[in-house]
């Protein structure tokens, strides 16, 4: 599943977990306050601008200057050390790319949240019908809006464009492989569904799986601080009282509560899946061999495998029910949990509409990136019943023992051509 693309898959994502948490902590401690006195950090008590401007700022000119470097570095890193990898340049420099494009999704998250102060401040000023509002400011803020939302549109369309045709190399990647270990791998239940489905689905799904993960992680970083600067405005909590940093904490608790509940929830649900693959591989293979054999998916057989399907059917729709429970609870409960938590803050008025904007803005990009096991939970369980049945080919591969799963299929194939052999004519 992944040697097949990735260069040296386990050192590969080791490395990079690695590089990655040691750049950040070199930008953090050391790069960054060398930007601040070589004259490219803000100038104190200025205010980052809220239109395409930002992206020319002196301080972030000079960090996506430090971020391309960090690129290359390990881009080239891993072109050296195995460089006879046929899919080096999609693999690597290809998933470098990806992240550098998920990167500026990022910041656009912070421009259009440095706009929604002014926006929120004019809008609350229009309504109390302060003098000095005018229709030009409201148009001018949606002008800019526009050139930061189009920009980002313009990009995504190539990005995805991209990203599509890096699924597809990756999915070839694999179709060569297992192909080319055919002999071992055709007497697997379900096997040309594996090559031909499973692959295709589990690059597609890990892909989007990875880009939401590094997503979040950048997300983490850029507004971990503006969470921290934000905090200032919310003195007190209810009940708990005062407590410094207080929107950084409540993110970090609500989103780990709703991480627990939900993995405790569908702790299950991985493994029916893949037995629900299971069920309905062996009743669609019957009826396959029902096509061209008037001996096979005779009534009773199909009975009792339609029967199968049924039965893990009605027991996922269960396990489903509770963990929807959950899950719809926590949703319903995360829409109002904010608000609840600055009720004191708002009614002694310390903060405008704008601001308010901001903190709500902040507030959901560093929860929802902290909940990335929360929001991602239904897609890696598909993932994980795809891996469970992917995981049989590695095991024929390596001559390994076969997944139980696969070694009784095996066993019953083996009785019906016994059986079929002995059939008098």
């Amino acid at each position: 599943m992944f040697h097949s693309f990735f260069p040296k898959p386990k050192y590969f994502f080791l490395s990079a977990v690695a590089f990655a948490f040691v750049a950040i902590l070199a930008w953090y401690f050391i790069i960054a306050g060398i930007g601040n006195r070589a004259g490219f950090g803000m100038p104190e008590g200025a205010t980052e601008p809220y239109d395409l401007s930002y992206f020319l700022l002196p301080s972030n000119l000079f960090f996506y200057a430090y971020f391309a470097i960090c690129l290359l570095v390990f881009g080239a890193a891993w072109s050296f050390i195995d460089r006879y990898n046929p899919w080096l340049k999609w693999s690597v420099w290809g998933s470098l790319l990806i992240i550098a494009v998920t990167y500026f999704g990022v910041q656009v998250s912070v421009v259009i949240n440095n706009w929604r102060r002014p926006f929120g401040d004019t809008l609350m000023n229009a309504l109390q019908g302060k003098p000095g509002t005018t229709a030009w400011d409201f148009y001018s803020l949606q002008i800019i809006f526009a050139q930061i939302v189009f920009l980002s549109m313009f990009i995504s369309i190539l990005t995805d464009f991209f990203t599509s045709h890096y699924i597809f190399r990756w999915r070839t990647a694999m179709n060569n492989f297992y192909m080319s270990k055919w002999e071992k791998l055709r007497h697997i239940e379900g096997a040309s569904q594996r090559v031909q489905e499973d692959t295709m689905r589990f690059s597609a799904t890990l892909e989007g799986l990875g880009i939401t993960l590094i997503n979040s992680v950048m997300t983490l970083v850029v507004f971990l601080p503006i969470l921290f600067g934000l905090s200032s405005y919310v003195s007190e909590l209810p009940i708990i009282g005062q407590v410094p940093h207080a929107l950084f904490w409540l993110a970090i608790f609500w989103s780990v509560f709703g991480t627990v509940l939900l993995a405790f929830a569908g702790i299950r649900l991985p493994g029916l899946h893949f037995r629900n693959q299971r069920v309905e591989a062996a009743y669609r293979k019957e009826l396959v061999y029902g096509e061209d054999h008037a001996d096979r998916a005779q009534p009773p057989t199909v009975r009792e495998l339609y029967t199968n399907v049924r039965t893990n059917y009605f027991r996922m729709y269960w396990h489903y029910l509770y963990f929807n429970v959950a899950r719809y609870f926590y949703l319903q409960a995360d829409a109002v949990f904010l608000t609840l938590m600055l009720v004191p803050t708002i009614v002694a008025g310390k903060i405008t509409f704008g601001i308010y904007q901001q903190i709500a803005t902040a507030f959901g990009q560093v929860s929802n990136s902290f909940q990335y096991l929360v929001n991602s939970w239904t897609t890696i369980i598909e993932l994980l019943s795809i891996h469970k049945r992917l995981k049989a080919f590695e095991a024929a591969i390596d001559g390994e023992p076969l997944p139980e799963i696969d070694r009784n299929y095996l066993v019953r194939e083996a009785e019906g051509g016994e059986m079929a052999a002995n059939k008098p004519t």
